[in-house]
């Protein structure tokens, strides 16, 4: 049985992954070694020249990391895949293998400070024009498209406002108008979204957050078609984004659990979304399982569970928001997300502190807004901790 014909659950224990042929050993090895050992002058040729299959360097590839790509991609559905050394690294090489001088990117207005950081100022300096616009209306998509646009970027939802756009829609453009479309699916992880499912050409992760989810390692990943790999990999492979075998050992394990986890934070989160839209202290908050939430049936139809993030905003504004912080005892005041253990952080002084304040509160990132990233402990000790501290708001 191929381990595409699996259910989510299997693939996710076995993807990719076989007993050692050396030892037998159930769990796939950590091959920590930066080279690899040639039977003969003529079999390390023909491995630099491609002609035969096989490992060199690990810069180029590691059966370690290997298990990782095979394992991740098959979760997502795509063809193949490349394992980075962080998310930022999985992106940029993802970005910089499709555009060239001139061209244009068209990007959500609510994405991650650091994507931001590279679209606004660090392609800014190649000659890479970036239009921000809001997603959540495809007609804003149709309108900025240029001659020159080669790539749709988003994120659904999107961090930290949790705004969602169309993937259906957003690939249906793109394939009409020949142009790559590309997400970030970090926030729901494959086991709640499938981006390829619906059309997207390239999907990337931090491995960092919900795949690997102990908060005991770095790491990312593009998945895509063999084609798009294939084209990406110069520029991945000599940008040196290559995923050390430890680290690709760590996500494999936790990867393991992935579906088990979840079930949990999707149950924990809901539960939590719904205490805090109730709390006379809170003004509103931004989870698409709610089903206030402007795009909550979107998110129903393009997703199997709505995920452990969410922000929201108090009533009192940064100083109350700041008072919850520095009150929670369970919650950890961290950046970072989709762990075991709950993570609340600051987005506005934290993760999206280098976006431009102007251009932050245009996307609607205000000062005020506090995001939370709910794990598995149990949901009601979160609230009580999420309580006691809104109690000195």
């Amino acid at each position: 049985m191929d381990d595409k014909d699996y259910k989510f659950d299997t693939k996710a224990v076995h993807a990719g992954q076989h007993p050692d042929p050396a030892t037998g050993s159930v769990v796939t090895p950590i091959y920590q070694t930066s080279t690899f050992v040639f039977k003969s002058a003529e079999q390390g040729a023909a491995r630099f020249e491609g002609k035969e299959p096989g490992y060199i360097y690990t810069r180029l590839g590691n059966p370690t990391v290997r298990a990782l790509e095979l394992n991740i991609a098959t979760l997502e559905g795509g063809g193949d895949a490349r394992a980075a050394s962080s998310g930022m690294a999985a992106i940029t090489a993802a970005v910089m293998s499709v555009v060239d001088e001139g061209d244009h990117i068209l990007s959500s207005d609510s994405i991650y400070g650091g994507t931001d950081k590279l679209f606004r100022d660090i392609l800014k300096r190649y000659g890479v024009e970036v239009s921000f616009v809001d997603t959540t209306d495809t007609r804003n998509v149709e309108a900025a498209i240029t001659d020159r646009t080669k790539i749709i970027y988003f994120e659904s939802p999107s961090n930290p406002l949790m705004k969602l756009t169309d993937i259906k829609a957003i690939a249906k453009i793109g394939k009409k108008r020949g142009i790559t479309t590309m997400i970030d699916n970090t926030f729901m992880s494959p086991y709640n979204q499938r981006p390829i499912e619906h059309g997207i050409d390239v999907v990337v992760h931090s491995l960092t957050k919900s795949l690997s989810g102990h908060s005991d390692m770095v790491g990312g990943i593009v998945i895509s078609t063999k084609q798009f790999i294939t084209k990406m990999d110069p520029t991945f492979k000599n940008m040196g984004s290559t995923m050390g075998a430890f680290d690709a050992w760590l996500t494999l394990r936790g990867v393991k659990t992935l579906h088990v986890r979840w079930d949990r934070i999707n149950e924990n989160a809901m539960k939590i979304a719904r205490f805090l839209d109730d709390h006379p202290k809170i003004d509103h908050v931004n989870y698409p399982g709610l089903e206030s939430h402007p795009e909550h049936e979107l998110a129903s139809q393009q997703a199997d569970g709505y995920g452990g993030m969410m922000s929201f905003e108090l009533k009192g504004g940064i100083e109350a928001g700041r008072t919850l912080m520095n009150s929670v005892k369970l919650c950890s005041l961290a950046v970072s997300l989709g762990a075991v253990e709950t993570l609340i952080s600051h987005p506005a002084s934290m993760t999206h502190s280098i976006i431009p304040r102007k251009e932050r509160l245009r996307s609607g990132l205000t000062d005020g807004l506090v995001r939370l990233s709910v794990g598995i402990e149990a949901a009601e000790d979160i609230i009580a901790d999420l309580e006691q501290a809104l109690d000195k708001v």
